[in-house]
């Protein structure tokens, strides 16, 4: 049996969460009592039908969006009682995000692309840290390149690296593949197991894809803004 101070609390944990959100056909109930907890250094695939809440979720965790109603905690933060300066710092320190769109910066280069969120936090190793992150996802050859002479496989390599250089507690991606084609999003998803490896990162994974699911360590399926058993 193991002794409870052994046993290590959630990372995440989502408590009966609504979120309501307005459009011009009224009031849409995107998620509707959702309850989910994440362990530390977890893999978590999250999978279900468009519209389903998956993307919303990770909002969620993120702190990027507000619940209507409900608890949201993350690794020992209240996010519902954090103002959006809290929650910026929060997301600055101890969460990474990659999306299906790249969001880089299209003036800057690979390296200082990945430097802005440790620039951010007055890291003076930020530009030594983002070329590291960089070699990590193989883009020591890059870094200076703007994402206009980067392909698509390595904007997404950039991106991972970005979320990545602060060593995350918590990792999500939200459809990292979307935009690229079979061999280069199988390469990136490499990359994202291989750092949630090294880094004991907890990774949270959207995605249509149910092969690529299967590659976590557990799958939730969520419907009309709930995870089904």
């Amino acid at each position: 049996m193991i002794p409870p101070s052994a046993v290590r609390p959630p990372l995440v944990v989502l408590d009966s969460i609504h979120l309501n959100l307005a459009s011009s056909a009224g009031q849409v109930n995107v998620l509707r009592g959702l309850d989910l907890e994440v362990a530390e250094g977890e893999t978590l695939g999250v999978v279900g039908p468009s519209g389903s809440g998956k993307s919303t979720l990770l909002m969620v965790m993120a702190g990027l969006e507000r619940p209507t109603s409900g608890g949201v905690r993350v690794a020992g933060h209240d996010l519902t009682a954090m103002n959006e300066d809290a929650l910026a710092r929060f997301r600055r320190d101890g969460v990474g995000i990659v999306f299906q769109s790249f969001h880089l910066v299209p003036t800057m280069t690979a390296v200082e692309n990945v430097a802005v969120p440790l620039e951010l936090a007055g890291r003076g190793d930020a530009f030594a840290a983002a070329a590291a992150a960089l070699g990590r996802v193989g883009l020591a050859h890059r870094l200076d390149h703007t994402p206009g002479q980067l392909s698509g496989g390595e904007q997404q390599r950039v991106a991972l690296a970005r979320a990545s250089v602060a060593r995350p507690r918590l990792l999500l991606a939200d459809e990292p593949t979307g935009n690229l084609d079979g061999a280069t999003g199988r390469a990136v998803i490499d990359l994202l197991f291989e750092l949630n490896a090294e880094l004991g990162t907890t990774l949270v994974l959207v995605t249509h894809d149910d092969g690529l699911a299967a590659r976590c360590r557990r799958v939730v399926r969520v419907e009309d803004g709930r995870v089904i058993p």
